[in-house]
């Protein structure tokens, strides 16, 4: 090889010389709000090198910790290599190789046989990670004649929706571009989401003022907060119900727009009154003065917009009631359906509100079973079976354990992760007593181990994918690489299951590219001319959302209003009397006791360079943090003889792991942070499986008596 011709091959430069080429393509590690733009460096059919598209909408080039390793996520050694049959006992992860054709036919038969035994509802059919197919699997889910489609939404986004929905009719946006303060809520974006972190960086630079609300000293708060209102874990329902009983005592309200546009107001100020600036501070740890400085910012300097992370509120057991007082709070200012407040997201694909119509609403619900039993989850979590429009899977152990409302019989998981459960072992061995499970995904799991027939999906760079992007943009990808082994996309794998399956739909048996030409129908653009643009294309049919539409026309609620006392749990509480109309609060810890387990655990708290369990196994994601460790403030610490990177113990009432020690003053003391997801030390098994909201059915994953203790032993080498 000439110095030349090395030197280029060195550094990966695409030319002839080199036999190097870049594909287009997109990262989907985490949600589908952001999907980064992917140039995707592959020579001899293998990628060698991964880098940001620019120009890509959002990311413009950019990536996270997590779309850098993505080259090290496509070449897994775990990865599932060819449909399988488990030959040993549940949990053994004995199987045998079979052909696509013979597990199809497997499934197909299971399946039916079920179906007119036991009925469709029998079957459930859940989704996990990734969230891009799941339009696909609704649909075929209700073609089977089943309700009981669930995801992981069911601990995830879902309950933040609801409480939207439960005011205002829909999910809503900050309109940042155009505000002048912003109350960000649990909002740690420049180590969640890199997108809206650089959007908040330049709305700082151009002088809006920014209030965060977190229990954490974050990069976000720390860098960006003109004040930053540290709260006791749980209590944002109360602050949010403080705020608003100042903003009402000191008239900073918008009387106008309250007049005419609210629902239940002197309620739900009769209510707020309780919360004052004395009761607030004492039960949140927010001085008092703090909060009225907070309250006049938020009332008298907008326009102000407002983002919370997708579960960070709601995942306590009061956390629905605590993000409706947030969006009350929003409401009675006047920043709903306002320009620089907050504007409506109407959804085009996978969650994201793209300003363009297509068929995905239609498609899912063209085939919605009628007169079949309740879904999961409907009779224990009322309020989510009204609003949320799948299953609460947090509810399938129980169901699966008592035959009630009726027996299950099987479960088909997507991406299914078991420890997206609180003590996801129980989940196990409940999931066990299925007839027939069928798992789908990317690597083997601990939850692979249990099925009987087990697929394998391929990554985003492996297949095409429809994606949309906000403000206009559509893109369909093609396959960077050839699909690994004998794997498939999981969109793939369902258009030919469907072909298997006692169902009576034309479309989803007439493959793949069908399906995606019937979402874009109403678009004057074809799938061909998505596939071969280099960059997402914007759609003729864009059209932005004008401010104060649904102001003037009325909003999508049983009243037309802004719902400060909800209408629909007016209606359900008849039969559940312990459901309030209104946004009430109460704390959210278990019934553990506190002189026993005097800290308190939150886990989940966000880490640079982890998506749940997703990237665990990885060693450049998992060199950041080598070993599952726990966040506590150095005065914790001290009291149990505790120092930086000790081993220690995490106990609460069901259970305890041993992690490392990472002492840190971004953690107030008694409160402890745990990320989530480690096999060898997996958090969730501290949370007790019935520690959830009875609005939402969320588990309290933020909030549980816990002891900390230095370890007597040290653990052994752990399998990762």
């Amino acid at each position: 090889m000439n110095s030349k011709l090395e030197a280029l091959s060195k550094a990966k430069i695409p030319c002839a010389e080199t036999g190097v080429e870049v594909h287009k393509s997109i990262c989907d590690i985490c949600t589908p709000g952001s999907h980064c733009g992917l140039d995707v460096y592959v020579k001899d059919g293998k990628i060698i090198k991964i880098e940001g598209t620019e120009g890509f909408p959002g990311s413009n080039g950019k990536l996270c910790t997590k779309g850098a390793s993505n080259r090290q996520f496509v070449y897994q050694e775990n990865r599932i290599r060819t449909p399988m049959r488990r030959t040993g006992p549940r949990g053994s992860g004995e199987f045998e190789p079979i052909s696509w054709e013979e597990a199809y036919r497997e499934i197909g038969d299971r399946l039916n046989a079920i179906k007119r035994t036991s009925g469709p509802e029998a079957v459930c059919w859940y989704t996990g990670y990734t969230k891009w197919y799941r339009t696909w699997l609704h649909r075929l889910t209700y073609s089977f004649g089943s309700r009981n489609y669930g995801t992981e939404s069911s601990c995830c986004f879902k309950a933040t929706q609801m409480a939207w929905m439960t005011v205002t009719g829909r999910n809503y946006r900050p309109d940042m571009r155009n505000a002048s303060v912003f109350l960000g809520w649990a909002c740690n974006t420049l180590i969640n989401l890199h997108i809206q972190g650089r959007e908040l960086m330049e709305f700082k630079e151009r002088g809006g003022k920014i209030i965060i609300v977190d229990p954490r000293v974050t990069e976000t708060s720390r860098k960006l907060a003109d004040i930053h209102l540290q709260l006791k874990p749980g209590t944002d329902g109360a602050l949010a119900l403080g705020l608003a009983n100042l903003i009402i005592q000191r008239g900073w309200y918008d009387k106008k727009y309250v007049r005419a546009h609210t629902y239940g107001f002197e309620e739900y100020a009769s209510y707020a009154a309780e919360f004052t600036p004395e009761r607030t501070a004492a039960i949140t740890g927010v001085p008092a003065d703090l909060l009225e400085k907070a309250a006049r910012l938020y009332a008298t300097g907008g326009p102000a917009a407002s983002y919370t992370s997708a579960a960070a509120v709601t995942h306590h057991i009061n956390g629905y009631n605590n993000y409706r007082a947030l969006v009350a709070l929003q409401a009675i200012c006047g920043n709903i359906d306002r320009k620089g407040g907050m504007l409506p997201i109407h959804t085009s694909l996978a969650y994201t509100d793209c300003g363009f119509p297509t068929n995905e609403a239609h498609f899912i619900h063209d085939k919605e079973p009628k007169n079949c039993r309740e879904a999961i989850g409907a009779r224990r979590f009322p309020v989510w079976e009204a609003l949320a429009g799948e299953c609460q899977a947090m509810d399938l152990p129980r169901q699966i354990e008592t035959c009630t409302p009726y027996p299950l019989k099987a479960l088909v998981g997507f991406g299914l992760n078991h420890r997206m459960w609180p003590q996801p072992s129980k989940f196990l061995k409940a999931v066990d007593k299925l007839d027939f499970i069928v798992a789908i995904d990317l690597v083997t799991t601990e939850f692979t181990k249990h099925a009987d027939i087990l697929l394998p999906a391929c990554t985003s760079m492996e297949r095409s994918e429809l994606k949309g992007y906000p403000g206009g943009f559509l893109t369909c990808t093609k396959p960077a690489i050839e699909p690994l082994y004998e794997s498939k996309s999981d969109t793939q794998i369902m258009c030919e299951l469907a072909q298997y399956l006692d169902i009576d739909d034309d479309l989803m048996k007439s493959g793949l590219r069908a399906t995606m030409e019937y979402l874009i129908e109403p678009l004057s653009v074809s799938l061909d001319e998505l596939m071969e643009a280099p960059l997402p294309l914007r759609m003729k049919e864009f059209k932005p959302y004008i401010p104060g539409t649904y102001t003037k026309n009325g909003f999508e609620t049983k009243t037309g209003k802004l719902e400060l006392k909800s209408a629909i749990i007016e209606e359900i509480s008849k039969d559940y009397p312990d459901l309030n109309p209104l946004p009430t609060y109460h704390d959210s810890y278990d019934g553990a006791d506190p002189k026993q387990f005097p800290c308190t655990l939150i886990t989940g708290a966000r880490l640079p360079n982890a998506v749940h369990s997703r990237l665990h196994s990885l060693t450049w994601p998992r060199s950041l943090r080598p070993d599952p460790a726990a966040d506590l403030n150095p005065e914790t610490a001290r009291e149990s003889g505790i120092a930086q990177d000790d081993w220690i113990v995490l106990s609460t009432s069901c259970g305890q792991i041993t992690v490392r020690a990472n002492l840190t003053h971004a953690a107030k003391p008694g409160e402890v942070y745990m990320y989530h997801g480690y096999p060898e030390a997996d958090v969730n098994e501290l949370i007790p499986a019935d520690h959830l909201d009875p609005y939402s059915g969320f588990p309290g994953f933020k909030q549980v008596r816990c002891r900390v203790e230095k370890a007597k032993n040290i653990p052994a080498a752990r399998e990762r």
